[in-house]
């Protein structure tokens, strides 16, 4: 009779010099249809059983293990191909480099359905694995989104490799040449981004406003500087490109930027290969994406990255085409509207992972369990802390300026203005309130009249919006102040027909006796609201703590005019972070302003002038009738 032997993890007949590797069709027959000879050797049902296993007459569920090689090891993944039975999983065995297609143990036999084995090589195939056993992350993620009709697919990792869970474990030092401290959390969103930078991946981070995106992205870039070859683009809106500037001279003044924009950039990529980072806006991305297209750049960044959530624009379309070792989105609101638009940002950040959009829409349509489906693919790819997981880390307060500039024409048009206040003399405080009103909104001097939308002449006013969208898909509620009558009306206005929120305004024409049922009826909303005031009107005796943002979208001449302006939200009564917002143009009067608070919150000083500017120091007033947004190049 023929002599079974267990070798490998498969059954063989004969002796070892000509010994045959067994199908499980052919171990099937023997053991359950009376099969006695295979190969020309007699064998019967007893010689299998002789080697003390159990023979099941069913099919296992042959399934794909996705699990942790090692808890010690925050980022090892192995990818197994088991055999399931009921109470039981079995690994399948490779024998001379080949796959069997039953799977054995030391107490059971179980075979697989038939077609498993073209399956599982086909499945190999498509991750560009050899064989199963240790994976990428990016296999991992690749392997997430496949569909088989024969194989299961079953993921053991428990959200290990989640975004805000790997973070968390990771570490490292921060970049050399970092010139700032950062919270632990930032510090961990940093190891996190260049962990999948050196996994060759792209990257989402999404942490709340607040959070410090960008100073967690500088120290990437830093470390790009330190490691790569080639600089790095960072792509953002016009009006942001300055808070970068600022932000990268303050904490990595190692890494040297151009500002690529205006009619005065450079056409030749060797003059951007000079620098370690290129900031440009979306615009301008587009309009010379042959020239940016030439370089690969070491990271791409792209900033507010719901501006590429369309993909079909020619935005989305053209920047797609750009080339770089690895890309970093910057969004707080990932998806805004549909499914779709989570697509197209990934789409940017890790081409095909998602597959094709027909491919997407098919397998993730706009419903719950399309939804649920997603979920697990993106969890690895997409970094999202909110304010109030990280509180511990936080001052009751997170200030954060938004340094704006002016477009060319308002530029212009703001010179002018300059000009005449300086011709007129220092004293002038009619002309410089006229300088501190068009930095408001033009409408307030009667410029950019024929302009039909409040928008189109007012970065300010653009920026303001871009704020809010991230506030309102928060359901957060805000406090926006401005000085002006005019300005309250227009921003009311705007806030309630870009957002279809409660808005209500307080300031010097509202009745005291208002003011507080207006308080109450914004406290009792169970979503986004905003409130506009007049500093001067809700500066004292007010309690606002039902927001937790609050917008200067014009600043004071005094620092106690805001700081009790700010403290309508942030007082003793409010069980949430205050982030408050500052608005104000560089190079402008404003931008002495904002100098001016500084200097004067750093000597700890009350009070000392009115917000009408009559005591104002002469050294502040010629500074502001002097400083000159014509000084640097425009923005095109």
């Amino acid at each position: 009779m023929g002599v079974i032997t267990v070798e490998q993890g498969c059954l063989r007949l004969g002796d070892k010099e000509e010994a045959f590797t067994l199908s499980a069709e052919e171990i099937f027959a023997v053991v359950f249809e009376g099969v006695v000879s295979l190969h020309d050797v007699p064998v019967s049902r007893n010689d299998f059983l002789s080697t003390g296993l159990k023979f099941c007459e069913y099919a296992a569920d042959p399934t794909v293990v996705l699990e942790v090689l090692s808890p010690d090891n925050p980022s090892g993944i192995e990818c197994r191909l088991v055999a399931k039975g009921i109470g039981f999983e079995i690994d399948v065995a490779r024998y001379d480099g080949s796959f069997v297609d039953y799977a054995l143990n030391d107490t059971t036999w179980i075979c697989l359905p038939e077609g498993s084995i073209e399956a599982a090589k086909a499945f190999l195939a498509l991750v560009g694995l050899p064989g199963f056993g240790p994976i990428s992350l990016g296999q991992y993620l690749s392997i997430l989104q496949l569909r088989d009709p024969v194989l299961t697919l079953e993921d053991r990792t428990c959200q290990l490799f989640s975004a805000s869970h790997l973070a968390s474990r990771l570490r490292g030092d921060i970049p050399e040449g970092f010139a700032g401290t950062l919270y632990p959390y930032q510090a961990a969103g940093y190891h996190w981004l260049a962990f999948m930078k050196r996994s060759g991946l792209g990257s989402i981070i999404a942490d709340e406003m607040g959070l410090g995106k960008t100073i967690q992205v500088i120290c990437l870039l830093l470390d790009a500087k330190n490691t790569g070859h080639e600089p790095s683009l960072v792509i953002g809106p016009a009006t942001l490109l300055e808070n970068w500037r600022r932000e990268i001279q303050r904490f990595a003044p190692a890494l040297k930027v151009v500002l690529h924009r205006g009619t005065r950039r450079t056409g030749f990529p060797e003059d951007l290969r000079q620098n370690h980072v290129v900031l440009t806006s979306y615009e301008t991305a587009v309009a010379d994406v042959s020239l940016l297209r030439s370089v690969t750049w070491e990271l791409l960044v792209v900033d507010e990255a719901q501006a590429i959530k369309n993909p079909h624009a020619k935005r989305t379309v053209r920047l797609k085409t750009l080339r770089s070792q690895c890309v970093v989105a910057m969004t707080g609101t990932p998806m805004e509207n549909k499914l779709v638009d989570l697509w197209s940002i990934t789409d940017f950040v890790v081409p095909s992972l998602l597959g094709s959009l027909a491919e997407f829409e098919r397998q993730h349509p706009e419903t719950l369990d399309g939804a649920s489906g997603l979920e697990p693919i993106l969890t690895p790819m997409i970094l999202r802390r909110r304010v109030c997981d990280v509180a511990q880390d936080l001052p009751a307060r997170i200030d954060i300026p938004q340094p704006l500039e002016l477009d060319s024409e308002s530029a212009e048009i703001y010179e002018a203005l300059r000009v005449s206040a300086a011709n007129h003399g220092q004293g002038s405080l009619n002309a410089l309130a006229a300088l501190r009103m068009f930095c408001t909104h033009p409408w307030l001097t009667n410029q950019f009249t024929h302009v039909a939308s409040a928008v189109d002449c007012s970065v300010k006013l653009e920026r303001l919006l871009q704020i809010m969208e991230e506030i309102v898909s928060d359901n957060s509620k805000t406090l926006v102040f401005t000085s002006y009558q005019k300005s309250a009306d227009l921003l009311a206005r705007e806030l309630a027909a870009h957002f279809g929120i409660h808005t209500d305004v307080i300031d010097g024409r509202t009745p005291v006796e208002e003011r507080q049922p207006k308080i109450d009826r914004f406290t009792e909303i169970h979503s986004a609201a905003v409130l506009v005031l007049n500093p001067r009107a809700a500066g004292t005796g007010l309690n606002i703590t039902a927001a937790s943002h609050v917008i200067h979208f014009n600043l004071e001449w005094n620092p106690a005019i805001e700081d009790q302006a700010s403290a309508r939200a942030h007082r003793r009564g409010q069980n949430q972070i205050v982030t408050v917002h500052r608005l104000f143009y560089v190079d402008t009067v404003e931008d002495v302003i904002n100098d001016r608070m500084a200097r004067k919150r750093q000597l700890a000083e009350a009070a000392v002038v009115g917000t009408d500017g009559k005591n104002t120091d002469a050294q502040d007033i010629l500074r502001s009738i002097q400083i000159s947004p014509m000084n640097k190049n425009r923005r095109g």
